[in-house]
């Protein structure tokens, strides 16, 4: 009996050593001893580049208006308002009404660039491995999720620059004003600013997403050590 005992003992222990030895072969070679803290340096490295390949091309003229990811479309309450210019023949000034919207969200992701530098800085990753095991835009959500507030009111001073800057304030007055002054229509004083700059936000959240996916899915866009050995972990065999 104690024989028999002994065999199936050996046996199970055999059966486990075997199914472990599967598991192991499955995780990622190489990526032994890679703490939380390189973990969350290397998410870091990752949003880092996501600025400065996507979103400084948002600061560049047609950034955002020849982007269909990121265009800023007229809000709701604004379509009737174009539509009807347009009716009247007036679409011009209705083209150059949109074109502008995303001109001041242009100039102003520019200016602000650094502030998404700084903000990225201050992330701390409670679970960065839960993170980088996560949706292809983990890292991203939790940027935007610890920082939306404080970049906000940072942001919005810079759309407000910006509408002066680039004249939105100007032709979007005269566009209410002709607007307004139509028979049959209801007065309509829309906040664009207000509106530009949590599009402009979305945007640039947007942006950054698009680098994270392509950090996580190409091996080729890993371009530091760091970025290599911190993403092997997540990837699939």
């Amino acid at each position: 009996m104690n024989r028999i005992l002994l065999c199936l003992f050996l046996i199970f222990i055999a059966t486990s050593c075997t199914e472990l030895q599967q598991v192991v072969n499955q995780l990622p070679q190489g990526t032994s001893g890679i703490g939380n803290d390189e973990i969350a340096n290397g998410l870091k490295a990752a949003l880092d580049q996501g600025i400065d390949r996507q979103v400084k091309k948002l600061a560049l003229k047609d950034g955002f208006f020849k982007n269909e990811l990121v265009k800023i479309l007229l809000p709701e309450e604004l379509k009737k308002v174009d539509k009807t210019l347009r009716d009247v023949g007036l679409g011009n000034l209705a083209d150059e009404g949109l074109r502008i919207l995303n001109r001041a969200a242009e100039d102003a992701v520019g200016e602000a660039t650094p502030i998404f530098v700084n903000a990225v800085k201050g992330i701390s990753f409670a679970d960065a491995k839960q993170i980088l095991l996560g949706a292809d835009n983990a890292a991203t959500q939790y940027l935007q999720q610890s920082t939306s507030t404080q970049l906000y009111g940072k942001f919005k001073p810079r759309i407000e620059t910006s509408f002066k800057k680039v004249g939105a304030d100007k032709i979007w007055n005269t566009l209410i004003t002709k607007y307004n002054n139509l028979p049959l229509t209801g007065d309509v004083n829309p906040d664009l600013t207000e509106y530009v700059t949590q599009e402009a936000l979305e945007g640039v959240y947007t942006m950054i997403a698009v680098e994270e996916r392509e950090i996580r899915e190409k091996v080729s866009s890993r371009t530091s050590d760091l970025l290599k050995r911190v993403f092997a972990l997540q990837d699939r065999p």
